[in-house]
C-alpha cells in the first residue's frame, strides 16, 4: 500500500485545528510532532506509558506500515515531483472519553514507536500529563540539536578551501 505525503499531512490536521499556535511547551504541533518522529523510540515509548495512566481508553483506527511518496522540490524550475517512496510506521487513534485523537508517522517499520507518538499526541490534544509531554520534547530538541551540531562540526572538518585566481 503506497501512503501520499499529503494523505499524512491531512491526518496530522485532522488531530488539531490550528497547528500554527503553541501546542505545549512552546512547541507548535508540526514541530512537537517531528521532535517525536525522530526522537529516540525507547525515551517516546517510555513517555507514552506514563502518558497512557489516566488517558482513558483508547481505540485504534489505524496501525500500518506502508511506503509513502517522498515529494520533493526541482530547485530550477521550482516543479514538485516524487523522489521516491520511503518506508513508514503511521498510527490514529481516538481517545472517545476525552474527544480527541492523535496520529503518528515515523520513518521505518516501528509501530510502537509511531502507536507512542500517536498517545502523546491524543494526550496534547487533552492538554493531559503535560509536563511529562514538555520535559520529553525539551530533552529531545536538545538532544537532536547537539546531534546536528556535532555532524555539522564533521562535515566542517573535510570542507575544502578554494582560492579564486
Amino acid at each position: 500500500m503506497t501512503i501520499y505525503a499529503h494523505q499524512i499531512e491531512e491526518k496530522r490536521h485532522m488531530t488539531h485545528k490550528n497547528t500554527d499556535d503553541p501546542v505545549v511547551g512552546g512547541f507548535d504541533h508540526r514541530r512537537a510532532l517531528e521532535i517525536l518522529a525522530s526522537g529516540g523510540p525507547d525515551a517516546v515509548k517510555a513517555c507514552a506509558e506514563t502518558v497512557l495512566n489516566g488517558l482513558g481508553e483508547i481505540s485504534v483506527i489505524t496501525n500500518r506500515t506502508g511506503l509513502a511518496m517522498l515529494p520533493y522540490q526541482d530547485t530550477v524550475r521550482g516543479t514538485a515531483f516524487h523522489l521516491g517512496e520511503v518506508l513508514v510506521a503511521e498510527a490514529h487513534i481516538r481517545v472517545p472519553d476525552r474527544g480527541v485523537e492523535g496520529y503518528g508517522a515515523i520513518v521505518g517499520r516501528d509501530l510502537e514507536h509511531a502507536m507512542a507518538v500517536a498517545v502523546i499526541d491524543a494526550a496534547i490534544a487533552a492538554s493531559h500529563n503535560i509536563l511529562s509531554i514538555v520535559e520529553l520534547l525539551d530533552a529531545e530538541c536538545a538532544h537532536q540539536e547537539e546531534s546536528d551540531r556535532e555532524r555539522l562540526k564533521k562535515v566542517e572538518a573535510t570542507r575544502v578551501q578554494m582560492e579564486t585566481f
